[in-house]
C-alpha cells in the first residue's frame, strides 16, 4: 500500500521534485531533511532564496547573474573586453572561472537551439551579441557551448551568423565528452578544451 504523506508535506516534496536533477526519493529526503530541522535553519534557507530571488537579476550587458545592472565579471577593469566567451548558462561561466584559463568577458545566450522545445535563435540573446561585438571591438569569440546536440546546433548557427571581417571565431577542442554538460566537467579537462581551441569557419553553402 502507497504510503500517503498530510497534504503540506506532500506539496514540500512535489515542490522540490520539480527541481532539476532532484528525483521523487530525493525530493522526500530533502522534504524529511527539512521537516527534522529546527525551525530557525528552515526560516533561514526560506530567506536567502526569498532575498535572492528578489536581489539577483541578469547583467545588461552579458545576462550572467549580476545584483546589480552589471555582473563582476563586466565591472572588472582588467578582462579582456576584446575577447567574448559565448556559453548557454550563468552555471557555464562558473565552470570556466574555475580553470583560470580565461581573461576576456562573457556572453550568456540564456539557452540553446532546441526545435523540438521551441527554442530557436529568437529565443537566445544572440542579437544582443551581434551588438556587443560591433560595439565593444570584439576581435575574438569562443564559442563554449555543451557538446551535445543542442550545444553543436547553437555553434553551428553562430558560426554563419559570425562571420564578418576582422572577427576570429573559435570553438572550444574536443576534451570534453560529447553529450556531456560544461558545468560537470573538470577543470583540468575544460582548461585544455580552452587551450586547444579551434578557429571555425560557416560551412558553404
Amino acid at each position: 500500500m502507497a504510503t500517503t504523506y498530510a497534504t503540506a508535506v506532500q506539496e514540500l516534496i512535489d515542490a522540490l521534485g520539480r527541481l532539476p536533477g532532484i528525483g521523487p526519493k530525493s525530493a522526500q529526503r530533502i522534504a524529511f531533511h527539512l521537516l527534522k530541522v529546527d525551525a530557525e535553519e528552515a526560516n533561514r534557507l526560506a530567506r536567502v532564496i526569498v532575498e535572492a530571488k528578489q536581489r539577483v537579476g541578469f547583467c545588461t550587458r552579458c545576462f550572467n547573474l549580476a545584483e546589480g545592472d552589471l555582473c563582476v565579471i563586466c565591472t572588472d577593469e582588467r578582462r579582456d573586453a576584446h575577447t567574448l566567451c559565448v556559453v548557454e548558462e550563468p552555471r557555464d561561466v562558473v565552470a570556466i572561472e574555475r580553470t583560470n584559463e580565461f581573461k576576456g568577458r562573457y556572453h550568456v545566450l540564456q539557452g540553446a537551439i532546441d526545435h523540438l522545445q521551441g527554442v530557436g535563435p529568437e529565443q537566445l540573446k544572440i542579437r544582443e551579441l551581434l551588438a556587443r561585438i560591433t560595439d565593444e571591438a570584439v576581435t575574438e569569440v569562443i564559442v563554449c557551448t555543451n557538446p551535445n546536440l543542442e550545444g553543436e546546433a547553437t555553434a553551428l548557427y553562430l558560426t554563419r551568423v559570425l562571420t564578418m571581417p576582422g572577427l576570429t571565431v573559435s570553438r572550444i577542442a574536443s576534451g570534453l565528452p560529447v553529450g556531456g554538460d560544461l558545468e560537470y566537467a573538470d577543470e583540468l579537462t575544460l582548461g585544455r578544451a580552452l587551450e586547444g581551441r579551434r578557429v571555425i569557419e560557416a560551412p558553404t553553402t
